[in-house]
C-alpha cells in the first residue's frame, strides 16, 4: 500500500502518538505521512526521520484545500479553540470543505461519545462536524473518543495527599480510556482498518464510577482513597481555586454531570476490532505510573 497519510494537530499529544503507532506498530514509511501543524519546528525530530511537516492553520482557509491535496486517508483530530463559541466548528467545517474539494479519499474524525445528547458545552462543534462530514460526499469514519484516563491523572496528586477524591459526577460510570488506546486505534483506522460510513466508540475496557476509580488509585498507591460527591457549584468552585482557567473550569464540571446523567455510559470492543489488542484498564494505568514514579525516585 502507498496511500499518503495526512494527521492534523501532528504536534499534539494525541497527534504526535498517532505518527508514532503509524511508524512503530503499523509498519507505515516515514516518506507516506504528512503532519499538519501551525508550528513546523516542533516535529523537527519526525522531519528528521522522513515524514513530511507542513504548516496547517484551520483558520487560513485558503491553504487547507492546498495541503490536503493529493492525500488519500485524512486524519482530522479536532481543534483546541474552545476559547470562544463557535471558533472550533468553523476550524472543522473549513477542514472538511477543504478535504471536499482536494479530493481526500477518506476523511478519520476525532469525536466525543454521543454528541447529540449531551451537556457538554462543546458537543454540538462535535455533532456539527460529524454531521457536515456525513453530508459532505466523501468517504468518513467517526471516532468518537471516551473520557481519556490523562484527565483523571490531574487530580491524582491532590486525591492521595488529601485521601479525597471530590467530582460533581455522582453515581454516573463510564469507561476511560488511555490516550495511547486512542492513538492506536486513530492510527489503525488512517491505515485502511476504518469501515467507511461507521461510527466507531473508542473506549477503555470497564465501566467504573468514581467510588471504584478512587479506590483503584487508593490500591495502585497504598493509599486510601474515598470519593467525595459535589454539587456542581462546589466542584467548580475547588477547581477555580486550583487555578484552572475560568472558561475549562465550568467545562470539566458539565463533563462530570455528563457522567452523571448516564450520557458517557457506554463501553464497546472497537479498540479491540481496530488495533487486535485490549484496551489498558485504569487500574493499570495506576499501576505503571506508581512503577514509574519508583523507578524516577
Amino acid at each position: 500500500m502507498s496511500d499518503t497519510l495526512f494527521v492534523t494537530g501532528a504536534s499534539g499529544q494525541l497527534g504526535r502518538a498517532v505518527i508514532s503507532h503509524l511508524l512503530a506498530e503499523e509498519g507505515v514509511a516515514p516518506g507516506r505521512i504528512i503532519a499538519g501543524t501551525r508550528e513546523p519546528a516542533k516535529l523537527a525530530d519526525l522531519a528528521a526521520r522522513g515524514v513530511r511537516v507542513v504548516a496547517l492553520d484551520f483558520e487560513q482557509t485558503e491553504s487547507l484545500a492546498q495541503a490536503f491535496a493529493g492525500v488519500d486517508r485524512l486524519l482530522l483530530i479536532s481543534t483546541d479553540a474552545l476559547d470562544r463559541p463557535g471558533r472550533r466548528l468553523a476550524q472543522h467545517l473549513a477542514a472538511v470543505e477543504a478535504a471536499r474539494a482536494a479530493g481526500v479519499g477518506h476523511v478519520l474524525y476525532t469525536s466525543m461519545p454521543n454528541p447529540a445528547d449531551s451537556l457538554v458545552p462543546f458537543a454540538p462543534d462535535h455533532l456539527g462536524t460529524e454531521t457536515a462530514l456525513q453530508a459532505s460526499g466523501l468517504r468518513w469514519s467517526i471516532l468518537r473518543n471516551a473520557w481519556y484516563q490523562e484527565n483523571l491523572l490531574m487530580e491524582l496528586g491532590p486525591a492521595l495527599e488529601h485521601g479525597q477524591w471530590t467530582t460533581a459526577a455522582g453515581e454516573g460510570r463510564y469507561a476511560p480510556v488511555s490516550r495511547a488506546d486512542c492513538a492506536r486505534a486513530a492510527a489503525a483506522a488512517l491505515t485502511g482498518k476504518a469501515v467507511p460510513g461507521r461510527i466507531y466508540d473508542i473506549t477503555g475496557p470497564e465501566l467504573l464510577g468514581m467510588d471504584e476509580i478512587a479506590a483503584l488509585a487508593g490500591e495502585a498507591f497504598g493509599r486510601p482513597v474515598v470519593a467525595v460527591k459535589l454539587d456542581e457549584a462546589t466542584r467548580t468552585g475547588i477547581l477555580l481555586q486550583a487555578g484552572l482557567p475560568p472558561f475549562i473550569a465550568p467545562v470539566l464540571v458539565a463533563s462530570e454531570l455528563n457522567i452523571r446523567a448516564g450520557k458517557f455510559a457506554l463501553r464497546s470492543a472497537d479498540v479491540a476490532e481496530l488495533t487486535g489488542r485490549e484496551p489498558v484498564a485504569l487500574g493499570a494505568t495506576f499501576a505503571a505510573l506508581r512503577a514509574a514514579g519508583q523507578a524516577a525516585a
